[in-house]
């Protein structure tokens, strides 16, 4: 089993800026990916970003430019740094690490985006 602490949600304001943090632990495997989603009240889960062992990334294209995922291997850590948010950019963000045998979630934060 894996383990999955998110951090870093709240409410920020528009044009602010937000960093999500996830800790994995546990069960970890040497090769896996880590990735954000978002779930908005009323919508489907959706991702965000997703980054490789080895630092691809993958992001939502409506994202481009303003999200910019990463990862601390030593630390087992994944970050979303958000940037210019938005009142659209409100949803649960949901962390999740992919591995051989499995796909793992975290409890969810909130990010709330309103003046």
């Amino acid at each position: 089993q894996v383990q999955l602490v998110e951090s870093g949600g709240g409410l920020v304001q528009p044009g602010g800026s937000l960093r999500l943090s996830c800790a994995a632990s546990g069960r970890i495997f040497s090769i896996y990916t880590m990735a954000w989603y978002r779930q908005a009240p009323g919508k489907q889960r959706e991702l965000v970003a997703s980054i490789t062992n080895d630092g691809n990334t993958n992001y939502a294209d409506s994202l481009k430019g303003r999200f910019t995922i990463s990862r601390d291997n030593a630390r087992t850590t994944a970050y979303l740094q958000m940037n210019s948010l938005k009142p659209e950019d409100t949803a649960v963000y949901y962390c999740a690490y992919s591995r051989l045998g499995g796909t793992f979630w975290g409890q969810g934060t909130q990010v709330t985006v309103s003046s």
